[in-house]
């Protein structure tokens, strides 16, 4: 039985038979791995993967970000090759503004490449900084300290959401964060999903986030790694503080705790 929803729409996001090596097929990281999703124009998808340290999480961000190519399968983004489709933005555990740059400059470089005229790229660049939370300090340099690590991370959904509004890939973007700043940056992140409805594929390794945030989670066994268990989330499409008091929120973290220790056992 598939672990992947069969419907009539097409697949945004395709990995099939990926295997990776490194070391010339004597060992596998990644062998026959498989990975789907779904287009859902205007409404998006909050795909959340999850899985122990070295399986392979941010390997396939990576390939979906056109940054590694697997040693064999393929990764289509819409059907094409993602060679054939321009790079959907990526958001990283490290801070990865431009540090010589404002927070204007970073949140609209994207723009700038594309040719975007000065007046026109600061608009929309202002409007999705309002967006999230750094409305005032547009003229700062993107550096720590003269912003907190959650603010730099701001800079960084601002910058890929404006680059590309429908794919946005999350590897850990909250691990280096404080609690408090991180159960914010859950809120608004959550906000900014209702409001664009992009794809996010986000890689954590806190099972309650990925409840809170996820429609669906997909368990990566460790190496050599492939999916084997897909949990879909059957919580309200609109999500806040409350619903992690909901008894069925708890439920469902209990039941992936449970789904994650029964993958650690098969190696």
């Amino acid at each position: 039985m598939s672990l992947f929803p069969d419907t009539e729409n097409p697949n945004i996001i395709e990995l099939k038979q990926i295997d990776q090596s490194y070391d010339g097929g004597e060992s596998f990281i990644i062998q026959g791995l498989d990975f789907m999703v779904e287009d859902k124009p205007a409404q998006g998808q909050f795909v959340v993967i999850l899985g122990m340290s070295g399986s392979g999480k941010s390997t396939l961000l990576r390939y979906i970000a056109g940054l590694q190519k697997p040693t064999a399968g393929e990764v289509l983004i819409h059907g094409k090759p993602i060679d054939d489709t321009k790079r959907v933005g990526m958001v990283f555990q490290q801070y990865s503004s431009l540090p010589w740059m404002t927070v204007l400059e970073n949140v609209s470089l994207a723009l700038k490449f594309q040719g975007i005229e000065e007046k026109e790229r600061k608009e929309k660049a202002m409007e999705m900084i309002e967006m999230v939370g750094l409305l005032g300090h547009e003229d700062k340099f993107a550096q720590y300290p003269t912003l907190s690590g959650g603010q730099l991370q701001r800079v960084a959904i601002a910058r890929s959401l404006l680059a590309n509004p429908e794919v946005l890939l999350m590897d850990e973007p909250f691990g280096a964060l404080d609690i408090n700043t991180r159960l914010q940056m859950q809120d608004m992140l959550a906000k900014i999903w209702l409001k664009f409805h992009p794809t996010v594929i986000f890689v954590t390794h806190d099972i309650a986030e990925a409840v809170y945030l996820g429609d669906d989670i997909y368990i990566l066994k460790s190496q050599p790694s492939r999916i084997v268990e897909h949990i879909h989330v059957d919580l309200p499409f609109h999500r806040t503080k409350e619903t992690k008091r909901d008894p069925h929120f708890v439920e469902l973290v209990h039941m992936v705790e449970d789904k994650m220790i029964d993958v650690a056992k098969l190696g």
